[in-house]
């Protein structure tokens, strides 16, 4: 019973697969999956991937599970999502539940279709999360970027502690211009005779400090001359 149930499956799966389908013996044969994938954004040319399902019928089949293995096309491209000498054991697994609910019937075609429904969902996985991740990363460098011209936001506490921080500066202010007119004040009262008025410096004092011309000294020292040929007449009047 099981060889001619075997050979009934393997006709169906020749009208199914025409094209997908290859002997390998009278129990053992290739069927070839192309999984419905988008390309990615960055690869719009490559080629959807490929799975090859190889089945092998042991005498008990379809009361027994079938052998199965994957395979991928020589010299085919490794998708960017999909690396089959990592995925083999899950994806193998995925089709565990299915063999077990169809022991004792034929279900070939119904792997074939778990197979691809499970490849399919983990290349999207992976593509989806990749996405997620770019989207985070894109959110976050547009967020620090926003930073940048947006001021402090404005607290009560920032606020009194700017205020506090503004008058101590006041204060600074006005007691820095104080000490400066406290300072001139100073100098201009020890520039001043005992008197009270302004001391007025010789002519001598002047031209020793650079401060007159030479012939502002000359005028300087004529009038103590003459001033001292006044006084000598005083005297010889007495």
């Amino acid at each position: 019973m099981g060889i001619d149930e075997q050979k009934e499956e393997r006709e169906v799966l020749d009208s199914i697969f025409p094209d997908e389908i290859q002997d390998i013996s009278e129990t053992e044969y290739r069927i070839s999956i192309t999984l419905d994938v988008a390309s990615d954004d960055d690869d719009s040319e490559s080629r959807p991937p490929t799975l090859i399902l190889q089945v092998r019928y042991p005498d008990a089949y379809p009361d027994e599970a079938p052998y199965l293995d994957l395979s991928t096309p020589p010299n085919a491209p490794k998708h960017p999502h999909l690396d089959l000498q990592s995925d083999k054991p899950r994806l193998l697994s995925a089709l565990q539940p299915s063999i077990d609910e169809n022991l004792g019937i034929a279900m070939i075609f119904t792997l074939v279709s778990t197979l691809k429904d499970s490849a399919e969902l983990l290349i999207t996985e992976r593509r989806d999360a990749i996405a997620a991740q770019r989207e985070v990363e894109s959110r976050a460098a547009e967020a620090e970027e926003n930073r940048k011209f947006q001021g402090t936001q404005v607290t009560r506490d920032r606020f009194l502690e700017w205020r506090e921080r503004f008058r101590g500066e006041v204060r600074e202010e006005e007691e820095r211009r104080r000490r400066e007119e406290s300072e001139v004040e100073e100098k201009r009262r020890k520039g001043k005779g005992a008197g009270g008025e302004e001391k007025r410096l010789t002519g001598r004092q002047l031209w020793e400090r650079g401060l007159v011309g030479k012939g502002e000294e000359d005028e300087v020292e004529e009038g103590q001359d003459a001033l001292a040929g006044m006084e000598g007449l005083k005297v010889g009047g007495e």
